[in-house]
């Protein structure tokens, strides 16, 4: 199996590295057809006319749009994200302050909706077509076209106005420690737990019935096999395997979706930086910003599909494993 996972590693690293550039194109032209120019946003909008020409000329905005993005991508294969026109200084430390708080925040989320789900999902399954199935089921479903900002102000009202449980911002005080920052982050997370909760219920779900009605757990609950050791070493060993795939999967989705959730909880993180960025006309830090979304999410498929391909024995079989 090793040179033929070997070979799938490369096509899909291949396939990355093309989506990867395609993502930079996509973000570049974006970015370019933005209505105003660096100078004008650096300056202000009653700066004179030659002013800003002269800071435009200073920046190298005044380029062809070929020689800019040759420029920025080959600053960006170096470690060069640019500088940030609104800061005057490089960009790279400002989007890796904010990826590490945004990683923090996916963390605390996937803490939270991995056993909800999961836990959610097998449950269903063991009780499917009762009551508690129908249940879970409807709730998973519904709950996935829940927007953001809709269950995030809900949750604000209800457990930072009203109870007074959880602090209504996401930013801790300097020098907390790693339980107060957990703190802050339970009420940010909430609303992407909600969302992800439905794909990740119904996923586990599935993947146990399938698992529930194979022959191998026949075969086990024909051995005479203690049900609790049916269930843990047959059904949900196997039930799980496109869960995980799943979870992977989401997680580069998990930080894409973030922009709403830090926004309203002025909170830090990349998906912040990319809308003040694309507030003030900050080309070069709103570019960066979103190539690193994009690359994180194509690093997370790409890892789940390595995943699927190691715990599934039919793909490992097709592989020669």
């Amino acid at each position: 199996m090793g040179s033929a996972f070997g070979r799938f590693l490369l096509r899909r690293l291949g396939l990355s590295l093309f989506t990867l550039w395609l993502v930079s194109v996509v973000v570049f032209l974006g970015a370019q057809v933005l209505p105003g120019n660096p100078g004008r946003a650096v300056l202000g909008p009653l700066a004179d006319a030659r002013a800003v020409a002269a800071l435009n000329k200073e920046l190298g905005a005044d380029r062809p749009p070929v020689q800019i993005y040759l420029s920025w991508v080959g600053g960006m294969l170096q470690g060069d994200m640019g500088e940030s026109y609104s800061y005057r200084a490089p960009v790279a430390p400002f989007i890796g302050a904010a990826l590490v708080h945004s990683l923090k925040l996916v963390g605390m989320i996937f803490l939270i909706v991995v056993p909800l789900g999961v836990g959610g999902g097998v449950i269903a399954a063991l009780n499917a077509g009762k009551p508690i199935d129908r249940i879970i089921s409807v709730a998973s479903l519904s709950l996935t076209v829940i927007p953001e900002f809709v269950s995030a102000i809900a949750l604000i009202l209800i457990f930072a106005v009203i109870l007074r449980w959880l602090p209504l911002s996401a930013t801790w005080p300097d020098g907390a420690g790693p339980l107060t920052q957990i703190r802050y982050l339970i009420l940010p997370a909430l609303p992407l737990v909600i969302v992800l909760f439905g794909y990740i219920a119904r996923m586990a779900r599935a993947g146990t019935v399938e698992a529930l009605s194979s022959d191998y757990t026949r075969t086990a609950i024909l051995k005479g096999l203690p049900w609790r050791t049916v269930l843990t070493r047959h059904v949900l060993r196997n039930a799980l395997v496109p869960t995980i795939t799943v979870i992977a999967a989401q997680t580069g989705y998990a930080l894409g979706g973030l922009v709403v959730v830090e926004t309203l909880f002025r909170y830090q993180g990349i998906g912040n930086l990319v809308l003040t960025a694309a507030k003030a006309k900050d080309f070069a830090m709103l570019q960066a910003g979103i190539l690193t979304i994009g690359a994180f999410f194509i690093v997370a498929t790409l890892i789940a599909d390595c995943i699927t391909v190691l715990l599934n024995p039919r793909l490992r079989a097709e592989m020669g494993g």
